[in-house]
């Protein structure tokens, strides 16, 4: 219960993601190398894999069954499929190609399109129609899938993060921290469900 009352809001933690992707596509500069710029897309492509993932699961169901005709909520998946395609060709992609880039480019395009509709009118129709309580017993519903989502990935995620940011200490030391604070919340919330 505890838990409950400190957890971010479901609203907040997709807020905190979108920001997180934008930063790190900001980082993606031609004049990187192929190595850092392939962890940079790394990074991006699993957050947005790992977002999309949470929305479809716990945040979409939740405003589906507040308003399921909402055009924006009928668009999100098959704007994450499209996402997750580019995504696939991406990682098949070498860095050193000029079709690398086109491809984060085009990413991103989505990406800020697909954001722009959520913040303007997801969030903001289910901090009107939900109750802080239930936006935040969805955040960490959010939290909790978020740790099993990242657990396998974790050692692979710092390793980007640190590649990807090797030039930017402050996004650097924020993404790690970040990963280290995912996989200390995931163990001590392992322990607490087995201690109860």
């Amino acid at each position: 219960m505890l838990s409950a009352k400190l957890s971010p809001t479901v609203t907040d933690m997709i807020r905190f993601d979108h920001s997180h992707v934008l930063l790190t596509f900001h980082q993606y500069t031609l004049d990187k190398s192929p190595k850092v710029r392939k962890a940079l897309a790394d990074t991006i492509c699993n957050a947005l894999e790992i977002h999309a993932t949470l929305e479809e699961e716990i945040f979409y169901p939740a405003i589906r069954l507040l308003n399921g005709e909402e055009p924006v909520i009928q668009k999100s998946v098959p704007e994450h499929d499209e996402m997750r395609s580019i995504i696939a060709e991406l990682r098949m992609t070498d860095p050193k190609e000029v079709r690398h880039q086109e491809l984060v480019m085009e990413l991103m395009r989505d990406v800020i399109h697909h954001v722009a509709d959520e913040e303007t009118v997801l969030l903001a129709e289910a901090e009107r129609m939900m109750d802080k309580s239930r936006l935040r017993e969805l955040g960490t519903q959010m939290t909790k899938r978020r740790m099993q989502l990242v657990a396998p990935k974790a050692g692979r995620i710092a390793a980007d993060t640190i590649v990807g940011f090797s030039g930017s200490t402050v996004a650097m030391v924020a993404g790690v921290a970040t990963a280290i604070c995912a996989v200390r919340h995931f163990t001590k919330a392992k322990h607490a469900a087995h201690v109860h």
